[in-house]
């Protein structure tokens, strides 16, 4: 029996009976965050409606919303109240469809579809596309700061979780990230490459996301280390399941057409290692990251074990 077994079946059979199943969590989640991101321009702010409209469009476009997600159940298995963590959550989810819409410009991607739907600069133009992510971006950090006026979150875990925000998603993260993966569309020539891209521009908002909302509950260094170590293993794995996907997977189930890394001739781990390699290394990283959580000292973990489970062998 593994440890997550183990713990699984520690747990009692009468609490497994009154919790939430997984899908049921990620609809509430998805609900709570559709809500917040409803009424996150306040009512009394003069936006130009066509830049509200674009801005809508891609956070209506739906999607796994994993980021979102990851916040509010590290913020819970480190026993703090869900609730409190759903600023911040809106405001990652703000960041990560600030960067599709950038990635799928003519200067980038050159994408059509996105989550089955036109991407947003076929809908608005180049122009108000970019700017409608430039101001998701911007947004984001007022969305943080939510937390700490409405829900009493510290002021010096807010600072910190700005602080992780701005380092995730710029130049050391994502965007740093993003760059190096136009570059590698000139041919990479090594694993490491390729997995600092991925590290970058996919695993460091899942990290962010973690450690928000374990500072959100006020998690301890140990907690903290843990929920870096977990979102690292998962962020890199999410991403060769990507890259798996892209050869492999239903392109009804993702929304957009696959073969798009072979067509804009970019190198991925299956391509380097091979796909059976590849889909081992998922759920060795899946492991890793299950061992990291396990040895955290969390109040409850069994949330971010299933969600590690679940990534680990979705279809889209």
């Amino acid at each position: 029996m593994t440890p997550y077994e183990q713990q699984d079946s520690e747990a009692g059979s009468e609490a497994e009976e009154l919790r939430q199943p997984l899908n049921e969590y990620i609809t509430a989640v998805n609900d709570l965050l559709s809500a917040e991101l409803e009424t996150t321009l306040p009512a009394g702010w003069q936006v130009p409606e066509r830049l509200r409209e674009a801005m809508k469009y891609s956070l209506d476009a739906g999607g796994k919303r994993l980021r979102p997600l990851l916040v509010l159940a590290a913020c819970e298995a480190a026993g703090g109240e869900r609730e409190a963590a759903v600023p911040v959550a809106a405001a990652i989810e703000m960041v990560h469809t600030y960067s599709l819409i950038h990635d799928d410009l003519p200067a980038m991607d050159n994408d059509d579809y996105r989550r089955g739907k036109l991407t947003n600069h076929k809908v608005f133009g180049d122009a108000a596309a970019i700017l409608a992510g430039d101001a998701l971006l911007t947004h984001a950090f007022y969305s943080v700061v939510q937390a700490s006026r409405r829900y009493g979150v510290s002021a010096d875990s807010a600072l910190s979780i700005v602080e992780d925000l701005a380092e995730m998603a710029g130049p050391r993260g994502m965007v740093g990230g993003q760059i190096a993966d136009m570059d590698g569309e000139q041919g990479l020539t090594d694993l490491a490459q390729l997995q600092y891209i991925h590290l970058h521009k996919t695993g460091d908002l899942i990290i962010f996301s973690l450690l928000a909302g374990g500072r959100i509950a006020g998690a301890g260094q140990q907690q903290l280390e843990a929920l870096r170590e977990f979102g690292t293993a998962i962020g890199l794995a999410f991403q060769i399941q990507d890259d798996i996907l892209d050869l492999v997977g239903d392109e009804g189930k993702l929304g957009k057409k696959t073969g798009s890394d072979i067509k804009q001739q970019k190198v991925t781990y299956p391509y380097f290692i091979g796909l059976e390699a590849s889909r081992e290394e998922v759920r060795r990283l899946t492991d890793n990251a299950r061992t990291a959580v396990l040895k955290g000292g969390f109040a409850d973990s069994r949330r971010l074990l299933e969600i590690a489970d679940y990534l680990m062998k979705r279809d889209h």
